[in-house]
């Protein structure tokens, strides 16, 4: 009897902040997390906003469209880091341009002291795209055109929209549709007639030539000038 393998959880995982370098005094704005299973979305997702703590750049707010204003109603980043490194779990991370997010979600925990995420749980769809595409574009916006992944919901930059779309492209990074396809799966779908090396008999087709097909072949034969078969 063979025992089921439980199929990998992955966490997908991308976030909003407020610049590019958290060494500058940038800030993580908005986190969002999407659970898949066996590269299945389950539907299970963790979201929030952040405030924090620090004015919003213009050229940020161009870009995600959260608003200073907005964000301070919304709950600091201490405030929500155990709900969140609980929905994580040890299991891995799915991000796009792992080094940016991980910088990120480190400065913030290590700022409440706790521990860093390891960069070794993470699978980064940049460079998992650069090695199947060596040369193209790897944003993911031009990965979405590439697998024809429908983005027309996308007017701002948002951490779980963002997730959903990468755990499309993942999965059409990691194999397409359907990932697990393989010969096994093939034979498990075939007829019981197909299957366990049994075929049913059938009769012989005829291959013998008719006679106006054997006519045609000796004319064809007869424009061959001095073939080797009649030497």
């Amino acid at each position: 009897m063979t025992t089921a393998v439980p199929a990998t959880r992955e966490i997908v995982l991308d976030t909003e902040t407020t610049g590019l370098d958290p060494e500058a005094g940038h800030r993580i704005v908005e986190i969002g997390c999407l659970e898949i299973v066996g590269f299945v979305p389950t539907g299970e997702h963790f979201r929030r906003y952040l405030n924090p703590e620090r004015e919003m750049p213009a050229e940020a707010e161009a870009v995600h469209g959260l608003t200073g204003e907005f964000l301070a109603a919304h709950p600091r980043f201490a405030e929500v880091a155990d709900e969140f490194l609980d929905f994580i779990g040890d299991d891995p991370l799915v991000i796009h341009n792992a080094r940016f997010d991980l910088k990120f979600l480190n400065a913030e925990l290590t700022r409440i002291g706790r521990p860093a995420l390891d960069p070794a749980r993470a699978i980064d769809t940049v460079a998992l795209a650069r090695r199947r595409f060596p040369g193209a574009q790897a944003s993911l916006d031009a990965l979405c055109r590439r697998f024809e992944i429908d983005t027309s919901a996308r007017n701002f930059h948002g951490a779980l929209l963002d997730c959903q779309l990468l755990a499309e492209v993942y999965l059409e990074l990691r194999g397409g549709r359907q990932p697990g396809f393989n010969l096994a799966s093939v034979a498990g779908s075939l007829p019981a007639e197909g299957r366990d090396g049994v075929r049913p008999l059938r009769p012989a087709r005829p291959h013998a030539p008719s006679e106006a097909e054997r006519g045609a072949h000796e004319a064809l034969l007869a424009t061959i000038k001095d073939p080797i078969w009649r030497r």
